[in-house]
């Protein structure tokens, strides 16, 4: 990792460049982001560390599924990924928490993207319940860091994606997820801490 004197000095280098090929403004932009990414309140390391998570996922989007990058606007807050937006199926939301999970440094998940496939009013009542009450469970377990994993419950079929401590953690959340009252199938994301990770 460069040190924060020698990124800064590269900044400067840069923007010195632009200014002499008559960028001036481009290179007054460069240096403002590098002034405001420094003096943020998460810092200038969690600035950084946060844009290369965006830029990996970002990555990840456009070599499994291109539309991904037009239909979800994504934000990284200290290791926390935000996305929104719209897909057309519910594989491509699950992808994209999964693909999420994969990048070393993401610390939690909040899909909020819309599937614009249409599901009966009855459904998703059932889904959310079965949401609801597994996320209860596994704050409920001591044992289970329920921060780490994202679930997704569609049509009674719950898809679980984080990282878990150690296999025993993994066990203990898939079980949970079978206890279900309306879970049909539970499908299985979660990697482990140790797992190599983008």
């Amino acid at each position: 990792m460069i040190s924060r004197n020698l990124f800064f000095s590269m900044i400067i280098l840069t923007a010195s460049t632009l200014a002499l090929s008559g960028c001036v403004g481009a290179a007054v932009g460069i240096g403002a982001a590098a002034v405001t990414a420094s003096s943020t309140e998460k810092g200038f390391s969690t600035s950084v560390s946060d844009g290369v998570i965006e830029a990996k996922l970002l990555d990840k989007f456009i070599q499994t599924d291109s539309s991904l990058v037009t239909s979800i606007e994504k934000s990284v807050n200290n290791g926390s990924v935000l996305m929104t937006g719209s897909v057309e199926t519910i594989e491509q939301k699950i992808l994209a928490t999964k693909l999420a999970w994969e990048i070393k440094g993401v610390r939690e998940v909040v899909n909020e993207v819309q599937v614009s496939k249409e599901t009966s009013a009855r459904d998703i009542a059932k889904d959310l319940a079965a949401s609801a009450q597994l996320r209860a469970a596994l704050i409920g377990d001591q044992n289970i860091s329920s921060l780490n994993y994202s679930i997704d419950v569609v049509n009674g079929i719950v898809y679980l994606s984080g990282v878990a401590a150690d296999e025993q953690e993994k066990e203990r959340v898939i079980a949970h997820a079978q206890e279900l009252r309306f879970a049909k199938k539970v499908v299985n994301y979660i990697i482990l801490e140790t797992d190599k990770r983008d």
